[in-house]
């Protein structure tokens, strides 16, 4: 079976983690713990960390990645909708995608491992912050290696929908 004609299947997603983001807040604001070396496994410890705006109704993806695990942070301002597609055929949850409304409604960070198609959709009605603190370097050292990234934004027909 190609990856075309797949029929996904609602469902959680082998390697992917999420936790559930606790905010602390006072009289001065919020703070929110994204990642701690002692809760989170060596091989998924960032070694970048970037931050993007999405507007609302904008999506970003799907993409995936060969040997890079993205760990991504959904806080707010604003709520995106994540969508997870498993495409790697020697993988339990094989075939599986998985749905998620996160962000300034539910606080979360989620580890995608490689091979797992990602995508998300800002869903609220402002500007969205996400932070990605991946555990490879964009480009590799000196943005000098081939990028580690493989689109499917602009594939005819589309292979993985996002509703």
């Amino acid at each position: 079976m190609s990856e075309e004609t797949i029929q996904y299947v609602d469902g959680e997603i082998e390697g992917v983690e999420i936790r559930y983001l606790k905010t602390f807040s006072d009289k001065r604001g919020w703070l929110i713990e994204v990642f701690r070396h002692d809760e989170l496994a060596q091989d998924r410890w960032p070694v970048m960390t970037y931050i993007s705006s999405t507007l609302p109704g904008v999506a970003r993806g799907p993409h995936e990645h060969v040997d890079q695990t993205d760990g991504f942070a959904f806080i707010g301002p604003s709520d995106f909708k994540l969508y997870l597609w498993d495409t790697r055929k020697e993988s339990p949850t094989f075939g599986r995608r998985f749905v998620e409304v996160l962000g300034e409604s539910r606080p979360a960070a989620v580890w995608i491992p490689p091979g797992v198609v990602h995508a998300y959709r800002n869903v609220g009605d402002n500007p969205g912050l996400v932070l990605n603190a991946p555990n490879r370097l964009y480009a590799g050292e000196g943005k000098k290696e081939p990028i580690d990234e493989i689109r499917h934004e602009d594939a005819d027909p589309p292979r993985f929908i996002m509703d």
